[in-house]
């Protein structure tokens, strides 16, 4: 078979995914104008040329103005059924889905409305699918530690529908110790937890991520491997990476995927995924970042295999959960 139905048809988690990240131009315009909302481009193709981002910051700026289409909890099933919808013919079976209620909060958009349509659209994922899922809370990291402790209040009511809290959003001078209080809350309220560190930040943000947020998964992490001392812990602690190429080279984390240190990581025993992080804006899901991830650094089938081994033992999932998935892998292997 050829590469990319193999990539297809290897179950795997995807761990790293904004759900506001993958509304398309399309969507965005159409809610827009469903919900009289004033958007700063003047058509799909004008939104789509603007998706030439500098760093981090300049993506966001996009990010958040397409973001503010979503009023409703109409809106929000259907930008995560189109998501779910995607993942599935990628070979997703499992999803953690990040999403920001403080990007809807400040807008008047009710707490509950954001989870509403999230939760809607995991239910019937996982009936007409059989792509099960999981929702992390991102706090902001660009606003103060009290707004997340707000944001955490909002969500106290609502724990039971929330699996784990994750930190996103500019890495630059926010290092993670600034929500150390608001992650030791979390734990103690029995919530799992990640944390974007070593994407834009340097190395000692995925220590301080460790170390005093005490957080179980490193979402991207790539500049990890320029500490050895650091990357010793990783491996040894297993502590899985949730890297996304496609990403990486956009917002020029790397000039290009054939410099990507991805099979560096691999190769150092690294508990890599690999993901989409906001696929509408990078320009491919999860299947393509295999793809074109494989096709850059000549990965074999094998790493690919073991990319989606990670991802399904690196998932919020348990072990029974993770058994009939990772037979099925071992099926596509071989076969």
């Amino acid at each position: 078979m050829d590469l990319m139905t193999f990539i297809r048809r290897l179950p795997k988690a995807e761990l790293h995914i904004h759900i506001e990240g993958s509304l398309e131009p399309e969507m965005m315009f159409d809610l827009a104008r469903r919900n009289g909302v004033a958007l700063p481009y003047a058509s799909v193709e004008a939104a789509r040329a603007a998706y030439a981002f500098e760093d981090l910051q300049s993506f966001l700026d996009l990010y958040y103005a397409g973001a503010g289409a979503l009023l409703h909890g109409q809106d929000f099933y259907e930008l995560a059924m189109a998501y779910f919808r995607r993942a599935h013919e990628d070979g997703v079976v499992h999803a953690e889905l990040f999403f920001d209620p403080q990007t809807h909060t400040a807008r008047g958009v009710a707490f509950e409305t954001v989870l509403d349509g999230l939760e809607q659209a995991a239910t019937e994922a996982k009936a007409q699918l059989g792509v099960s899922s999981r929702l992390i809370l991102c706090f902001l990291r660009h606003l103060s530690e009290a707004d997340a402790f707000a944001t955490l209040e909002h969500a106290r009511p609502h724990l039971h529908r929330i699996h784990a809290v994750g930190l996103d959003s500019s890495e630059l001078g926010h290092p993670p110790a600034e929500f150390e209080r608001v992650f030791a809350c979390c734990r103690d309220l029995g919530l799992r937890l990640v944390a974007h560190a070593g994407e834009e930040g340097p190395p000692e943000y995925v220590r301080e991520a460790l170390d005093r947020l005490g957080i179980e998964r490193v979402d991207h992490g790539v500049r990890a491997m320029e500490d050895p001392v650091l990357v010793d812990k990783l491996v040894r602690e297993r502590v899985p990476l949730t890297v996304c190429p496609l990403s990486n080279v956009r917002l020029r984390v790397f000039p290009d995927l054939a410099r990507h240190n991805l099979k560096r990581m691999l190769a150092r025993g690294l508990c890599v995924t690999v993901n989409s992080d906001d696929p509408a804006y990078f320009g491919g899901y999860i299947a393509q970042n295999f793809l074109e991830i494989a096709l850059a650094l000549n990965l074999d089938r094998s790493d690919l295999v073991t990319l989606a081994r990670n991802s399904l033992q690196a998932s919020f999932t348990t072990r029974a959960e993770q058994a009939p998935w990772l037979a099925q892998l071992e099926a596509v292997a071989e076969a």
